[in-house]
This record gives C-alpha cells, structure tokens and sequence, in this order.
C-alpha cells in the first residue's frame, strides 16, 4: 500500500525559514559559494524531484547520441523555467525558504527570480567546464546567485559541483564562455593563482548557493544513474538591466528579461519578487 503524501506539511517546508548561521553568510561572502546541509527534507525531494524529473524527460529535445555532442551537450540535459510549465514545479522554484536564504547570503532586501533551470547528467554525462554564469547575463549588479539542487545524494562518481573558492573577486577569464577553452584557460589560470578548490560530495538534503561570478565546473558522471539537478538563479530584487556585452547577453535579455529597457528593472510578470523583508 502506498504511503499518503502529506502535501500541505512539505509545502509548510518550503515557505519555511532556514535559520543560516553567520558563520555561513560570512563564508559565502568571502568565498563566493556555501555549501548548506539538510536545507530540504527526503520527503520533499522526493516529492518534487518525481515532478521535476518527469518534465525534464517530457520537454528534452536533445536526442542526440553521447557521441556526436558537444562538450556542453554531453554536460546536462538543461530544461529551463519549470515554473511556467507546472503548477506544482512552480511550488518549488518559489519555495520562500531557498529565496530568504539567497537574500540573507547576498544581505539584499529581497530576491527576484532570473529564471530556474534542471541540470540533468546522464550516465556518461561528460565534464562540466570551468565558467562563470554571470558572463550570460545582462545584469549591472553582481548581487546574483544560484542555488543548486541535488535530487539525490551526489558522491565524486556522479559530478558535484566544485567551486573555486574567492573567484568571484577576479576579472579573469570574465570572457570565456563555458566550453573546452574555458575549462582549459580557466583551469590554469585559476591554477596559477592558487585558488583552493572545493570538490566534495553532496548528501541528500545539502544545496549550495554559488554567486553570479565565482568559477566553478563539475567532472563527468561514471555512475550508471542520471544526476538530477533543480537550480533557481536570484538576483538582487533592485538589480538593473544593463546594455549586453555579448550575442549571449543579447538572448538572455530577450527570453528571461522580455526585452525591458536598458537602465531599468526586471518585470514582475516573469521575474517575480520571491521573497523581501
């Protein structure tokens, strides 16, 4: 007989707060990422993580055999704004709970929502390359971050995030989008520098937060289970759209910012404020 889903206690979970220490905040702003334990329970993960998955392999259009992929074709299937297609996934991409803790790390009034993407690894999902997310985006402000979502506990053979810690203060490599050169140029580079690298498993439960400019990459999943993956990426609620830098930023600014003029805010319509003091 199957278990009865108490729905109303997990989303009474995601509008929770999750009391981060200052210790954490501190660490995430000098190091540009934290990594948070037990910040969502089994049961939610669960939950969602059916829903997520589900659309993930609905929506897909990438068919391609491993082979014949790019090195960022052969990183994740990428579905991108769950929340429009589901009014269950839109439960959890505006979960309070995620955006009060991206608010409290980044010490803003509030947190929009960018846009929410899963990132799903399939078995024999290659690496994932050294960048920076916010080359993508035409945001003025580096009051930016990204929380990512393991939907199962992630040990080393299935390719957890890893971080390179302090980047995020750094010019370097702002200019490389995210393939094999990045990975290349940005490897040495951060080598050279004598960035520390955080390349650890995450537990079931554990997220990080990873700011709009800290580097980061993932190595490739040897297991023969996809790693599934649910991300949110807040920005400050105030954030102002600037002027793109690249054809990247020219499309970012169409699809997730609707065109709004150069100088001004984000819309309410498809960035929604998710949580603000």
């Amino acid at each position: 007989m199957e278990a009865t889903i108490d729905k109303t206690s997990l989303l009474q979970e995601l509008a929770s707060p999750y009391a981060v220490s200052p210790e954490a905040i501190a660490f995430y702003r000098q190091n540009g990422y934290v990594k948070l334990k037990q910040v969502l329970s089994p049961a939610v993960l669960a939950y969602y993580g059916d829903i997520i998955t589900e659309l993930v392999f609905r929506l897909n259009t990438l068919d391609k055999p491993m082979h014949e992929r790019t090195t960022y074709e052969r990183a994740f299937l990428q579905i991108m704004n769950l929340w429009q297609e589901d009014e269950e996934a839109r439960e959890f991409v505006f979960s309070k709970r995620l955006a009060q803790l991206a608010a409290d790390l980044m010490g803003v009034e509030g947190v929009r929502l960018y846009h929410d993407q899963a990132l799903y690894k399939e078995p024999s999902g290659g690496i994932t390359p050294w960048h920076a997310d916010q080359f993508y985006w035409p945001l003025a402000s580096p009051h930016t971050v990204t929380v990512w979502i393991p939907l199962q506990a992630t040990p080393m053979e299935m390719g957890p995030l890893a971080f390179a810690e302090g980047s995020q203060h750094v010019e370097i490599g702002r200019d490389l989008e995210i393939s094999d050169e990045s990975e290349t140029v940005l490897s040495g580079l951060l080598q050279q520098q004598n960035f520390p690298l955080n390349d650890t498993p995450f537990e079931l439960g554990e997220v990080s937060y990873h700011a709009g400019w800290t580097f980061h990459r993932a190595g490739p999943n040897v297991s023969d289970s996809p790693r599934k993956v649910m991300t949110m990426i807040y920005m400050d609620k105030n954030q102002v759209i600037m002027p793109p830098r690249n054809r990247y930023q020219v499309a970012d600014h169409a699809r997730w910012l609707a065109n709004v003029p150069v100088g001004s805010q984000p819309q309410d319509d498809i960035n929604p404020v998710l949580f603000s003091y």
